[in-house]
């Protein structure tokens, strides 16, 4: 078997970006940034969204209506059903 083949598994933390919840967890994944869990460093990893702050998982749904994008979607939609 070939050494150095495969990619590091090791410990990394991975931060929701939303709710700054962490979770300390094994990946392939590598990061310069570090953060800290029981005086231990660890590679840190950013996410935009996870379990902790998806809709789905918290039970929070959301509706974000900018601009009133879905009254317009609504009226050009019943335009062409006539």
């Amino acid at each position: 078997m070939k050494r150095n083949t495969h990619p590091r598994y090791g410990p990394v933390i991975f931060r929701d970006n939303a709710t700054g919840d962490q979770f300390l967890t094994r990946s392939t994944l590598t990061s310069e940034e570090t953060a800290e869990l029981n005086g231990v460093s660890y590679p840190l990893i950013r996410m935009d969204i996870s379990s902790a702050s998806h809709p789905y998982w918290t039970g929070r749904s959301r509706e974000i209506d900018t601009e009133g994008r879905i009254e317009r979607f609504r009226r050009r939609y019943q335009r062409g059903i006539k």
